[in-house]
């Protein structure tokens, strides 16, 4: 949950299907037109291919490489997309395609996939054969059994029939699922493979093997299969590895499905991008905040897992019971704890899409396969390997847990000793681990111990919602629940998992009310609940109610001396205080401070050090504040995830305003990465990568960010981060030529902020003048910027907020045809931002006075503040910025030639204009430009005006004079 900021709408789906080898189901992803059903064709047509979600790059890279002649190796894990992509390219193939899918129960019977390959051969081919090699080829067709080492005739037969048949057309081959080819198909396809360069015959073989060595192995422990997949193909060869799909890949997938953005989010960390299980996952997705029964594994899920487990040999699923078992599972771990072989056992669980990955690191995927892994273990092997493990990990509360889980009989000292493994896990960030060793502790406390219990199962509660993990939390809290428990220790669990819900606190309606009836008359219990309903107030973006429920909650904390609430609450009180623009809130800011500092796990991002930092971003103090923060990052590196999200983000944001571009993607990224693997919100870091991404980034990027970041807290009711997603969007469309969208994203900003906004947070009404200009709305852009420099009047630390002002009426200034007092407040925003060190807003400044010298046509000035806007993003790495100069630049150099009456139009002008000479109407203008008639009339009048004309026919003729 963030409230540390301001408060302030053709789809590609997964569609499943049977394999046609095997029966197996597999995963085509695909674009569609209109509504799909459980019946809708699901293969996908060729000109659909390049469409496929997340695999235009890999299919570009195929058919380039198979057009250039040669084999193609796709390899990758179970479900990652290897059979689609061979769907994609044999629609699209002009001639003929010969295919053949190996199955494991299959691959001992000699011959098998050959026998598919001529079964789709013309028999007039086979006809023409010498009898030797017809009568080789007949047998395979009639059922003869095969000689397993193979036969002259057979190799001859295959090379001289896909010779014959490439001689009339193109060849396609395609072998799917080659780990399990039988041995005597695969000898006689390579013999073929390495005669064929040259030929108008391609191969694509595609399967979960790893090169340059093949693994696979049968589930007895046999020796890899002789022909290396990599021979099956001619050569030149591609090896071509099917990467997962991204995070961005599953959330655009996952619209067309209605999941709400977390849960495409989490969804992406829990399948590692691997399609298949994404939509199993996806399937039978359950929301699992709220105190509800443990959801069971989803039948799909599970089945897919028990699959993928009988794949392994024996020895492979031992080891993965170790992972099972292990709170973080390492390959180190495993060598210490006795797997001599475990970097070969894990490189199979990999093949088999069970867990992945990188050299040292373990998951599963999905996580709740370790589950399944233990359950299939019976309790003298899961004993064994908790004992094991206890002598293999290196800290003390690990050794602990395993020898808790070795034996769950009832022990006080044991109980006692989870305890203090639980502390110690926390003051090293193991919050996942804290929070099982709490529940531990609980399951193993005798009668006598029946009070700690409950301080234990609320400690396990709190530490697992600030780890992320809803199930821990949700179970922690029903046993809590189910006691005889105190009002306080209730409502601290049900608060916990609120917290779960992250931005969506609106959502939680029930929890509160069950919370209140727990509270009942007891003060302490009333100061936490009033807290957290001001948290909930501001993530809704009510300011009255947040700042009315924290001074009730300091009020009733101060009667308890719960100083922890009340500094928590005294901080939203200031906060909120600024986003309203009350004088008093640097004095309650400061009463804040004065406090005792709050002494709670997982909240450094709601206490008054945190505000205040936000305070000096506000105030454009951006040093102190990237001071302030890096300080706080060293706190809460081991902290909870949210706490950590949150400085990560901060952080990215003042980065932007230093001109540190790198810095900005990099913290962003980072925020995001980790807010996945907690399960968090993704709207705040949405926000904080698509600002990256417009500064140092990609402003396509950009805005696609900031149009998935207003769905995602529209679904969870975040009115903070729907406006500050909203004025990302904005800025992007003005960046991409698009004035009337990004005016029309900037006035829903301006809608939702019925007193007009504080500009010295979110500082929209700049952007908002600039594209109202644009769109030639000008009595529009200066109410909102009389508005705008009304709020800020006589208030401390604007001026960069009146910098930015200047510059967006400078731009006012010049369509009306004031460009030496445009000049005039360019100079003066100038000044405030070098005085500010705010690099890219100079830079911006010197890109409005480029634009403006140029329609004065004074080229050699507009030339030097191009120049002077280069070297400023090119030092920030600000790429977009620097892009954009250089498009400037560019019209600029072709200024110089164009003929000295030259129409000085603004954009807004120019488009109006256009459509003018099109024929257009006052109406069609309008319409097509999203502006009212009222607004095309005025700007007609004031150009007729400024070109001393008279008529809309003297105005065509005038601009196709200059054309």
């Amino acid at each position: 949950m963030d409230i540390g900021t301001a408060a302030q709408g053709g789809v590609e789906i997964v569609r499943a299907c049977p394999n046609v080898g095997g029966g197996r189901l597999r995963h085509i992803l695909f674009a569609v037109d209109g509504e799909v059903g459980p019946s809708a064709d699901v293969r996908p047509s060729a000109d659909r291919a390049a469409r496929i979600v997340g695999r235009a790059r890999v299919l570009e890279s195929l058919r380039g490489h198979l057009a250039d002649g040669g084999g193609v190796l796709l390899t990758g894990p179970s479900g990652i997309g290897k059979t689609t992509l061979l769907d994609e390219v044999a629609a699209a193939t002009q001639g003929r395609v010969l295919r053949a899918t190996s199955a494991e129960n299959e691959r001992w019977i000699p011959g098998t996939a050959l026998a598919d390959l001529l079964a789709q051969v013309p028999s007039t081919a086979v006809a023409d054969l010498p009898e030797p090699q017809r009568r080789a080829v007949e047998g395979v067709l009639s059922g003869e059994r095969v000689d397993p080492q193979g036969s002259p005739a057979l190799r001859m037969a295959w090379h001289s029939l896909l010779l014959g048949l490439a001689a009339d057309a193109p060849v396609l081959v395609l072998l799917d699922d080659v780990q399990w080819i039988d041995a005597t198909s695969a000898d006689i396809l390579a013999y073929a493979a390495r005669r064929l360069p040259g030929s108008a015959v391609r191969v694509v073989v595609a399967g979960r093997v790893e090169e340059p060595t093949d693994l696979a192995e049968d589930a007895d422990g046999a020796d890899p299969r002789p022909v290396p997949p990599a021979l099956l193909a001619p050569r030149p060869l591609l090896r071509l590895p099917v990467p997962p799909l991204t995070a961005d890949d599953l959330a655009e997938l996952f619209d067309a499905y209605g999941l709400p953005a977390r849960t495409a989010v989490a969804i992406h960390a829990d399948s590692e991008g691997n399609p298949y299980l994404a939509l199993t996952l996806a399937g039978a997705f359950s929301e699992r905040t709220g105190l509800r029964a443990p959801a069971p594994l989803p039948p799909g899920v599970a089945a897919l897992v028990h699959e993928r487990l009988a794949g392994v040999a024996p020895r492979v699923r031992q080891t993965l019971l170790m992972c099972a078992l292990a709170t973080r599972p390492t390959i180190r771990l495993l060598l210490r704890a006795g797997r001599a072989d475990a970097r070969h056992d894990i490189r199979h669980a990999v093949q088999a899409g069970l867990v992945v990955t990188d050299e040292e690191n373990i998951r599963f995927t999905p996580p709740a396969a370790a589950s399944i892994v233990a359950e299939l273990a019976d309790a003298e092997q899961r004993v064994q390997a908790h004992r094991q493990l206890a002598e293999a990990v290196t800290f003390d509360d690990q050794r602990d847990r395993h020898l808790a889980l070795a034996s769950a009989a009832p022990d006080a000292q044991v109980a006692r000793s989870l305890v203090v493994a639980a502390e110690t896990a926390i003051r090293r960030g193991s919050r996942d681990l804290a929070a099982e060793l709490y529940l531990l502790a609980a399951d193993r406390a005798p009668a006598d111990l029946a009070s700690q219990r409950l301080d234990w199962l609320v400690a396990a509660t709190e530490a697992a919602a600030n780890a992320g993990l809803p199930e821990q939390a949700n179970r922690a809290a029903r046993a809590l629940l189910a006691a005889e428990a105190r009002p306080l220790q209730r409502v601290r669990v049900r608060m916990a998992v609120i917290h779960l819900a992250g931005q969506g606190l609106g959502g939680m309606r029930e929890m509160f009310a069950a919370a209140i009836a727990d509270a009942g008359d007891d003060a302490a219990s009333q100061a936490l609940l009033f807290l957290w309903q001001s948290w909930a107030a501001m993530v809704a973006a009510d300011s009255d109610k947040a700042i009315a429920d924290a001074e009730r909650a300091v009020e009733l904390a101060r009667q308890v001396g719960d100083h922890n609430t009340e500094a928590l609450a005294a901080a939203a009180i200031a906060l909120q205080f600024r986003v309203i623009g009350r004088p008093d809130s640097w004095s309650a800011l400061g009463a804040a401070l004065a406090l005792p500092a709050p002494d709670v796990d997982g909240w450094t991002h709601l206490s008054p050090r945190y505000i205040g930092t936000r305070f000096a971003i506000f105030d454009d103090r951006l040093d102190d504040a990237r001071s302030d923060l890096l300080d706080m990052l060293a706190l809460v590196e081991h902290g909870a995830a949210e706490e950590l999200v949150h400085v990560l983000r901060s952080l990215s944001e003042v980065s932007v305003g230093l001109g540190r571009c790198q810095d900005a993607l990099n913290y962003a990224d980072r925020a995001l990465r980790i807010a996945g693997e907690a399960r968090m919100s993704p709207g705040p870091c949405w926000h904080a990568s698509a600002e990256a991404e417009l500064a140092g980034g990609n402003v396509a990027r950009a805005q696609f960010l900031a149009e998935r970041g207003i769905r995602a807290s529209e679904q969870e009711s975040d009115g903070v981060f729907v406006r500050r997603h909203l004025h990302v969007l904005g800025q992007a469309l003005l960046r991409s030529g698009q004035p009337a969208q990004a005016v029309a994203a900037l006035r829903r900003v301006a809608e939702s902020e019925p007193t007009g906004g504080n500009p010295s947070i979110l500082r929209w009404h700049g952007d908002l003048v600039i594209g109202l200009v644009n769109t030639g709305e000008l009595d529009d852009a200066d109410r909102v910027l009389s508005q705008a420099r009304a709020t800020i009047d006589g208030r401390p630390h604007t001026d960069g907020v009146s910098a930015r002002l200047d510059r967006a009426e400078a731009n006012l200034l010049v369509a009306r045809g004031d460009s030496d007092a445009a000049i005039a407040l360019l100079d003066r925003a100038t000044a405030a931002f070098v005085a500010l060190s705010q690099p890219l807003e100079v830079g911006k400044t010197y890109l409005t006075r480029a634009k403006i010298e140029r329609l004065r046509r004074r080229f050699a000035p507009a030339r030097a503040a191009l120049d002077a806007a280069a070297e400023v993003f090119q030092s920030a790495h600000a790429r977009p910025w620097a892009d954009q100069t250089e498009q400037m630049r560019s019209r600029l150099d072709g200024s110089d030639t164009a003929p000295p009456t030259a129409l000085p139009l603004t954009t807004g002008e120019s488009r109006i204009t256009e459509l003018v000479v099109e024929g257009a109407t006052n109406r069609e203008i309008a319409d097509r430009l999203f502006v009212s008639v009222k607004t095309v009339e005025a700007t007609l009048t004031r150009l007729y005006r400024k070109l001393g004309i008279r008529s809309r026919t003297q105005l065509i003729r005038l601009l196709r004079d200059q054309a």
